[in-house]
């Protein structure tokens, strides 16, 4: 529905996750009965989640933990792992920074000249773990650096960007095919993001096997501060989805929608899906595990950039492991931990047997939802009325981020299987 802004502008009126609720339906379901699986090209997820491509989020290492639990971890082939040998050792002195010089050396920082050895280097360390390999490169670098991705080991291709477009125009430079480039490559490419009907099809129309969707939402982009960009994720999903039936009627392929961004609990990522997502894109919730490389911190691809950074260094509190994170158990009650329990509970609350189902939950315009019949919650800081296990940690009086928190539990090793690694049981 179009609203008048002045005299012969009008605008649509859009959405974010609290701004809506999903509504059971006639039916309810055995929790054990839901599948939340889903396929990208010829590999199939138990979880429908990618981990962010940021450097504070996924390393080698947690690639592969996050692989074994059933998800598909991104790494950042332009980031510091492809940077620095030693990309600990900057990851740490990232988060030492204090907040008002964070910005300028993170841009010195990846000044660093990306290395064809470690690309290659970092592939093989995930590959090594026996999971899906998946990497994230933007337009302007794919080409330079794709072939050696693949010839290492590289099994799902991410081109990613704020914007990506089908049809960048450029009198100073030779442009991206994507139609042309998706054709040459034998392995599933995702490109993104996109947060509109349009460019979502025209994206589809290339070939790719999934898209991005969101432009701005995450919790460490200033993109729709610093250019004024971006759509709500509950709108921008519902238009893309609605181009994904338009392609499948055109072509009868069936292209993914990988909603992100924006989502801070299990709630969110639950609307995400019946918005019409295939699966979710998440960081800043995955940024707060004790085996996050980012010693607490994140930021996205975009928050070094040389002159108009569109990010911040934001930080969380580690207190949790990736497993209690994704699949539980959870001891927290706002919503932050076991997010896919917390899925696979509202798809069989509102009767839904798998994620295509839940795509067609009914939806309401609900924003008393987050509010309604909380008031001690939100007075006394708790459950729905807290700020989340996502929230950032407080800062001491030099505001580097190191005020006092809780003592958190020792964080794990990263080998052995899954439960292993989570310390859970």
């Amino acid at each position: 529905m179009e609203v008048e802004i002045g005299r012969g502008k009008k605008a649509r009126r859009a959405y974010g996750f609290d701004d809506i609720a999903i509504v059971p339906s006639r039916r309810t379901r055995d929790p054990d009965e839901v599948d939340i699986s889903w396929k990208l090209g010829d590999y199939r997820f138990e979880l429908p989640l990618m981990a962010s491509a940021m450097d504070g989020v996924v390393s080698p290492d947690t690639a592969g933990v996050v692989g074994k639990l059933g998800g598909l971890a991104v790494l950042n082939l332009e980031g510091i792992w492809t940077r620095y040998e030693d990309a600990d050792e900057q990851l740490e002195r990232i988060s030492r920074l204090p907040r008002d010089e964070a910005t300028r050396a993170m841009q010195e920082i990846y000044r660093e000249p990306i290395k064809s050895e470690l690309i290659e280097q970092r592939i093989r360390e995930i590959k090594q773990q026996g999971v899906v390999v998946s990497a994230s490169l933007t337009p302007q670098r794919v080409r330079t650096h794709y072939e050696l991705a693949l010839d290492a080991g590289l099994d799902v291709l991410v081109i990613q960007g704020t914007v990506v477009s089908a049809e960048h125009v450029s009198t100073v430079s030779e442009p991206l095919n994507l139609k042309e480039f998706i054709r040459e490559v034998d392995v599933p490419v995702v490109v993104g993001g996109c947060a509109s009907y349009h460019t979502g099809l025209h994206l589809m129309r290339t070939g790719a096997a999934a898209v991005l969707v969101g432009v701005g939402p995450g919790a460490a982009c200033t993109t729709r501060g610093v250019l004024g960009i971006g759509v709500p994720q509950a709108t921008a999903i519902a238009d893309v989805a609605a181009a994904r039936s338009q392609h499948m009627l055109e072509t009868g392929e069936y292209c993914h929608v990988v909603a992100d961004g924006g989502m801070r609990n299990g709630g969110d990522v639950a609307k995400a899906i019946a918005c019409g997502a295939d699966a979710v894109m998440i960081g800043s919730p995955l940024a707060r595990a004790y085996e996050a490389p980012g010693h607490g911190f994140h930021w996205g691809m975009a928050t070094f950039h040389p002159t108009l950074p569109r990010g911040a260094r934001v930080q969380t509190v580690q207190n949790g492991t990736l497993q209690e994170i994704l699949v539980g158990p959870a001891r927290e009650n706002d919503g932050t931990f076991n997010l896919f329990g917390g899925l696979r509970t509202s798809m069989a609350t509102c009767g839904y047997q798998d994620l295509a189902e839940f795509n067609r939950a009914e939806l309401m315009v609900a924003p008393a939802l987050q509010t309604e019949g909380k008031h001690l919650q939100s007075a006394q800081g708790i459950g729905m009325g807290a700020r989340g296990s996502a929230a950032p940690a407080p800062r001491d009086e030099d505001g580097n981020g190191n005020g006092s928190t809780p003592e958190p539990m020792p964080a794990p090793t990263l080998s052995g299987t899954p439960a292993m690694v989570s310390g859970a049981n």
